[in-house]
């Protein structure tokens, strides 16, 4: 059984974009803006699905699912987007880093239980 922590995205081919990034040090409202911006990002046409970890010193990798990249620049200029990537600039990253691709192939492969020792 696949873990449901994967997006579900479609037949190659679609487009990434990964969120890099260096937190500060407390939370200052970030939890909380970030669970906003993903049920928020998830109502937008286009979205496909996230993908996201956290190390314990604070840096992580998002990476974001789209159909198209007219989607992504919807997703940029949304207004609430827009007011967690300022908050996001003064109060919560050291540094980011954002990558678009397009995804030209995709594969993977989930074990059944007979398959495992």
């Amino acid at each position: 059984m696949a873990s449901n922590r994967f997006a579900n995205t479609l037949e190659p081919p679609y487009f990434v974009v990964t969120f890099a990034s260096q937190r500060l040090p407390g939370d200052e409202g970030y939890g909380e803006m970030a669970a906003r911006m993903a049920e928020l990002a998830a109502k937008q046409p286009g979205y496909l699905g996230v993908e996201s970890a956290r190390d314990g010193s604070g840096f992580g990798i998002t990476n974001s699912f789209w159909a198209d990249e007219e989607s992504i620049r919807a997703w940029k200029r949304d207004v609430e987007h827009l007011m967690a990537q300022k908050l996001g600039r003064q109060q919560w990253y050291e540094s980011y880093r954002v990558r678009i691709a397009r995804v030209e192939r995709a594969y993977g492969f989930d074990a059944q239980p007979n398959e495992r020792t």
